[in-house]
């Protein structure tokens, strides 16, 4: 499976590199823009989600901004999550290193994961406003933030032994 997928990425690496894309931004790239998605936006939206919960019960108007904003925020920050885990992998392709083999791949792929499974959660209007399902999503997101956290570290010693 591996290396069919490889097989198959690498029409799409090799017309990459033929741009001409500095070894440094081949390398380099993907954890920059990454680290500026997870520290950045991650921050934002786990802040915002979490003062939406905290406020509703003292500041029902800050409690709502809160809520827009991650709201407006948070599906940005998939979308950009989803497609540098695309750019990465195509990165570890066009720099001729296996994809699935380091623990950066897995984590990524869990964020994913349980970043999907948040959406889906949202994207039902929690079943109803349903209290257990706006807890379940808010601590999943939490715990997709923080494994995002470790996997900046592993992404960072991969981008250093490669």
């Amino acid at each position: 499976m591996v290396e069919n997928l490889t097989d198959i990425l690498k029409p799409i690496a090799d017309w990459f590199n033929s741009l001409g894309t500095p070894e440094f931004i081949v390398h380099w790239g993907h954890p920059f823009l990454m680290g500026i998605v997870i520290f950045v936006m991650g921050s934002f939206v786990a802040l915002t989600g979490w003062r939406s919960r905290i406020l509703a019960a003292t500041n029902e108007d800050v409690a709502i901004e809160n809520k827009a904003d991650h709201r407006k925020i948070a599906p940005l920050m998939y979308i950009f999550l989803a497609s540098g885990y695309t750019g990465g992998v195509l990165s570890l392709v066009m720099q001729n290193e296996p994809i699935i083999e380091s623990p950066h791949f897995l984590t990524g792929s869990i964020v994913l994961i349980l970043l999907t499974i948040n959406a889906v959660i949202s994207g039902t209007g929690f079943i109803g406003n349903k209290a257990t399902l706006r807890t379940i999503h808010a601590y999943l997101g939490s715990a997709a933030l923080a494994l995002l956290l470790f996997h900046a570290i592993l992404g960072l010693k991969l981008g250093l032994s490669i």
